[in-house]
């Protein structure tokens, strides 16, 4: 075994240190969010910083789950995510799998068409008047059918698709193969990684949207997880739970209530990340490397 000199030895240290600043940085305002949120009214009256609180209570997430109010929005947000997801990886493949065939006619135009939309686009209030013009408002399709395709990630499904050798493709079409048969039967098959890492990706966004909802969606009873968050955040709202089913004595914090919301709001997604973890650099860095 090679011995490693001074410098390897300090340039390790130096990046060690830097990674312990970073853990740092992300761990404590998650570990702040999270204590908080199982903190009691009169601790946070006694600290107005908590990590550990020393009598932890459920009593928060108990009045949170008391009602309907916050368990509607988490199912909404839930089905939107799932379907819209379903909807962005069908557009996405149906669309990625032509353009990365270079025999179809137009390709290099479609191509610029698509990269042009990366740097302009219609804006806020165009967008606002297509989804009002189909008549889209105050339904969930509007969280879903405007943004069904990325054009970044369309880019990258592209380019790993190109990776599948033509050979491989051309003798399933000798076969007798249709497109629609090589592409869900050969291509798809061999696209998993980049499949589960666009997965998680459009997951992600359909899961932390908030402008599209607080411009398309008008009724209450509508809302997402993210823009009840907004109300209990900005307007304090004490009405997200049932106070009639909690103990007497019972003192809503506030402050409490709104942490609860966020690791509430957050634990689904990040209970994801770990089963896509493996996916993630493979999927993005072989659709990342051709043009």
């Amino acid at each position: 075994m090679k011995k490693r000199s001074m410098g390897d030895r300090i340039f390790d240290a130096i990046v060690y240190a830097i990674l312990v600043v970073v853990f740092l940085i992300v761990f404590f305002p998650l570990m702040y969010v999270v204590s908080t949120s199982f903190a009691s009214a009169r601790e946070l009256a006694l600290n107005k910083f908590l990590i550990f609180p020393k009598h932890p209570t459920l009593e928060v997430y108990q009045y949170i789950f008391s009602t309907s109010t916050f368990l509607r929005s988490m199912i909404v947000t839930i089905v939107i995510t799932v379907v819209g997801t379903l909807v962005n990886l069908v557009m996405t493949c149906l669309m990625a799998y032509p353009l990365s065939r270079k025999a179809l006619p137009g390709r290099s135009v479609i191509m610029t068409a698509v990269t042009f939309t990366l740097v302009f686009s219609g804006g806020m209030i165009p967008m606002y008047l297509v989804v009002n013009s189909l008549g889209l408002i105050d339904t969930y399709t509007s969280l879903i059918l405007p943004g069904a395709i990325s054009s970044f990630n369309l880019i990258l499904v592209k380019n790993f698709f190109q990776e599948i050798p033509e050979s491989l493709i051309d003798a399933a079409q000798i076969d007798g193969s249709s497109e629609m048969n090589t592409l869900a039967k050969i291509v798809l098959p061999l696209s998993k990684p980049a499949l589960a890492t666009f997965t998680m990706f459009y997951a992600v966004g359909h899961w932390n949207q908030f402008m599209q909802p607080l411009l398309y969606l008008n009724d209450s009873k509508k809302w997402t997880i993210q823009i009840l968050l907004r109300q209990i955040v900005l307007m304090s709202q004490s009405g997200v739970g049932d106070e009639d089913a909690m103990p007497p004595g019972f003192v809503l914090p506030v402050k409490s209530l709104k942490m609860a919301c966020i690791v509430v709001s957050t634990l689904p997604i990040i209970a994801a990340y770990p089963f896509m973890q493996k996916y993630f650099d493979k999927g993005v860095m072989s659709g990342s490397i051709k043009g």
